[in-house]
């Protein structure tokens, strides 16, 4: 494997984008993880090249976290997937000071049966039920919900393999040179900020990340670019669009404090559009996220300012 030297539990973490590295260290030391058919219950244990290791998942505990009637706009639903449009301020499932109001707290009430019990996917553990992939708080649009066991798994696939296909459009400080661009560049942990991500080299523990761009719009000092992801690492295109010295308008963490004039609850990135196979049919499904008023009235505003 092109794995061989990898730690267990990055080698995992990589491997399982649904599941958080300390989640996956809590199922090693709960020896639900082997090598070559031997438990395994050391997260440091180092691969050797034709390894092969199996996790178990086991069975999701009762959920602890409250359902409430918070409204969703609905892209895509059937009995095996939900896609929504995230607004921005909401988290996407519980964690340290951010107890209620996530998507999870709505998703457990929107996804129920008759008897009051939730139908989403329980692979994901207590506090990400359903949860596929992640959007940051203030980045808006689609996201998928698995409603399965069956449903998480393939959905799960398909964005690990990088079947599943995410655009984003996002409102970048300056005005590149050309009309596209590739930013490859490793993602890891900040050194200094642990809760902000950074360039690290993958000899430093960076992991491979690539994102796509290119023009949709000048603006005369800002630029609307339209980004596709090949890996989904966090804060992925906020950290590569200020690595290339455009950072996304409002981020505040990436972009060095820089006003627009324009009261913006976070970063100015939406997740447009969503493209994967259906986890069960396999039809091709499309889900297209409107920006939110608060982004239209910025394009609106930067447009006027150079007409």
């Amino acid at each position: 494997m092109e794995e061989a030297g990898e730690r267990l539990d990055v080698y995992l973490a990589d491997q399982l984008a649904d599941f958080s590295r300390s989640r996956l260290q809590k199922l090693i030391a709960q020896a639900f993880v082997s090598i070559n058919q031997s438990v395994c219950t050391s997260k440091k244990m180092l691969l050797q090249a034709g390894d092969r290791v199996t996790v178990t998942i086991p069975e999701a505990e009762p959920l602890a976290i409250t359902p409430e009637e918070i409204p969703l706009e609905v892209l895509y639903e059937d009995d095996d997937l939900l896609i929504v449009n995230k607004p921005a301020g909401m988290v996407v499932h519980p964690s340290p000071g951010h107890a209620s109001g996530t998507l999870v707290n709505a998703l457990l009430w929107h996804c129920r049966n008759a008897a009051g019990e939730s139908t989403l996917s329980g692979i994901g553990g207590v506090q990400r039920p359903g949860i596929v992939h992640r959007l940051d708080k203030d980045t808006t649009g689609a996201i998928a919900i698995a409603k399965n066991d069956q449903a998480h798994l393939n959905l799960q696939q398909q964005f690990q393999h990088k079947t599943a296909k995410r655009d984003y459009l996002g409102v970048v400080y300056g005005a590149p040179k050309t009309e596209s661009g590739t930013v490859n560049a490793p993602l890891g942990r900040h050194p200094v900020e642990r809760k902000k991500m950074a360039i690290v080299p993958e000899n430093q523990g960076g992991r491979s990340a690539v994102t796509h761009w290119q023009i949709r719009e000048r603006l005369g000092n800002y630029t609307l670019l339209e980004f596709s992801l090949e890996t989904g690492r966090t804060h992925q295109i906020r950290v590569h669009a200020a690595h290339i010295g455009h950072p996304i308008v409002g981020d505040p963490d990436y972009s060095s404090g820089r006003s627009i004039g324009v009261n913006l609850q976070g970063q100015v990135l939406h997740a447009w559009r969503l493209r994967l196979k259906h986890p069960v049919t396999q039809e091709l499904i499309e889900a297209i996220a409107e920006p939110p008023k608060t982004f239209q009235t910025l394009l609106e505003i930067l447009q006027n300012r150079i007409s």
